[in-house]
């Protein structure tokens, strides 16, 4: 395979905001957490498998530069959990994994680092399948499935199916649909205005599905120019100046599509929407009873949890797996309609918040998987 480019477009340089269980780098909840390090390339990459009783565990590669280690590891901690959870909501014969590169992917990704990792990939004997996430893209998984037969996400030129992030925007599209279908009656956002905070990858491909349902869109984005090149598709969007100034104003829909946290208190009492679907993962700040979920049943606030409509991604992903036809993993991710229908139902039914719903829904699936952890088949 030809060496493919790199790359590295501008990235914003923000905190994440992780949710703070009491120890966030316990790792005794995942099967196997790998630490990854090559001088040669500088790669310091960790990682985690946290179930595979559905199947050998699928999650992207984050590239972020955390302040420190710790950040690192609890990062890779909580979304490969909550990848277990989001492909057994979806579905697909995957348990969760998730990998971290950490350092600045403008200044320190190289052919040579991404090979690298790669080759540790490989390592894990198709335990972990990894794709792109924030601060990795198409190309870069190319580079990947140099060193190892378990990248996906790969560009069509090489047996791949590309930016996963068309399905993700059109489940996370569908999610708002069957929201909409919950809270007003009727599967279409015509009519209303939809907040979207982060307009990156899936925020941007969010916006064209929600015009073209007829709905009014507001952004903000910490990353300027991400604003201006929508608004060259899309000159009639509205833009505010930060989250703050969206979350307050008039909006039916809050759609959380950048980094973790999204969900914070602040947020949640200040928010007008009605309906919170959005593509970032980990939004709820503070988890189990009594947390952010419980916070917006109380506000009346219909959320849609982010591991079920997000899913659309590691759909397409998947169907990689047994050669792409993005007609076959379409109507996988068109499903995110229905399954977001049951969960909201479920949770009216029984008095609890949708991420209780969903969880629920998730774990009998993982239970009713595999009692040993998923080794290839010799």
């Amino acid at each position: 395979m030809t060496a493919s480019p790199v790359t590295t477009p501008a990235q914003p340089t923000t905190s994440i905001e992780p949710a703070a269980p009491l120890d966030r780098t316990d790792t005794s909840g995942h099967e196997q957490v790998v630490f990854c390090s090559d001088p040669k390339s500088g790669l310091r990459a960790i990682i985690a498998l946290h179930n595979t009783a559905l199947g050998p565990a699928l999650g992207g590669t984050r590239f972020y530069p955390y302040e420190t280690h710790d950040d690192a590891l609890a990062d890779v901690l909580r979304l490969s959990r909550g990848m277990s959870y989001k492909n057994a909501v979806a579905g697909i014969p995957h348990g969760g994994g998730k990998a971290v590169i950490i350092g600045d992917p403008n200044s320190i990704k190289s052919p040579e680092l991404l090979r690298a990792f790669g080759r540790f990939v490989e390592s894990l004997g198709g335990r972990y399948v990894t794709a792109c996430d924030v601060g990795t893209y198409v190309q870069d998984m190319d580079v990947v499935a140099e060193t190892t037969r378990f990248a996906t996400g790969r560009s069509p030129e090489n047996g791949g199916a590309g930016d996963s992030s068309v399905l993700t925007a059109f489940g996370v599209f569908q999610g708002m649909r069957a929201a909409a279908q919950h809270v007003w009656g009727e599967p279409t956002l015509r009519g209303r205005k939809v907040g979207i905070a982060g307009v990156g990858k899936v925020g941007r491909i969010l916006t064209g599905h929600l015009i073209e349902d007829g709905a009014t869109v507001v952004v903000t984005d910490v990353n300027a120019a991400a604003v201006e090149a929508l608004r060259e598709t899309h000159p009639e969007i509205e833009v505010v100046s930060d989250v703050a100034a969206l979350v307050r104003g008039d909006i039916d829909v809050y759609a959380p599509c950048a980094l973790g946290g999204a969900l914070d208190n602040d947020t949640v009492e200040a928010l007008t929407a009605r309906i919170v679907c959005g593509g970032a993962n980990n939004q709820l700040v503070v988890e189990g009873d009594g947390g952010t979920a419980d916070r917006l049943v109380a506000r009346g606030i219909t959320y849609c949890p982010d591991f079920l409509v997000n899913a659309g991604g590691v759909i397409q992903v998947s169907d990689e797996l047994l050669g792409f036809d993005f007609d076959r993993a379409k109507t996988g991710a068109t499903a995110i309609f229905e399954h977001t229908l049951e969960v909201l139902r479920t949770a009216d039914e029984h008095g609890t918040s949708p991420a209780a719903a969903a969880d629920h829904i998730a774990e009998q699936r993982m239970a009713a998987g595999s009692p040993t952890i998923w080794l290839p088949t010799r």
